[in-house]
């Protein structure tokens, strides 16, 4: 039964990941690179907040549409840290957490993903896309 499906079982274990003194630029390529839309950020081994590629382009004032929009995305991006853009108040579940639990948190808060911890140690990221992935799965 799905309530006692552990969110463990379902969430991407390999985590793309942001150091706090990382650049917004570097987030943008890895954005872009491993076709992701948030990205938790570590700070000393911890968990500290989490970019999302919408907050992001929300920082992105600048519009061209010509040559110059990565010249002009770049200055924008070194006049913020990633402390500055960054979620800090992050909502996260434990590894044991059932995924209808973690399903619940996610239409509650109107999340599109959730950093998966054991204990305070990041183990995973939970998206609606991996919830959306069971049901198809299992929804015969």
């Amino acid at each position: 039964m799905i309530k006692d499906i552990q969110v463990s079982s379902i969430m991407a274990k390999e985590i793309v990941k942001l150091n706090l003194t990382d650049s917004l630029t570097n987030a943008e390529k890895l954005f872009k690179e491993f076709k992701i839309k948030h990205l938790p950020v570590i700070s000393g081994g911890k968990l500290v907040g989490i970019l999302s590629y919408t907050d992001l382009i929300r920082i992105s004032l600048a519009e061209t549409g010509g040559d110059n929009d990565d010249i002009i995305n770049t200055t924008v991006y070194n006049m913020f840290s990633i402390e500055q853009v960054m979620i800090k108040d992050v909502v996260t579940v434990q590894a044991e957490c059932s995924i209808k639990v973690a399903a619940e948190i996610i239409i509650d808060k109107g999340f599109r993903s959730l950093p998966v911890m054991e204990g305070d140690i990041l183990v995973g990221m939970l998206t609606s896309t991996d919830l959306i992935k069971y049901l198809i799965k299992h929804c015969n």
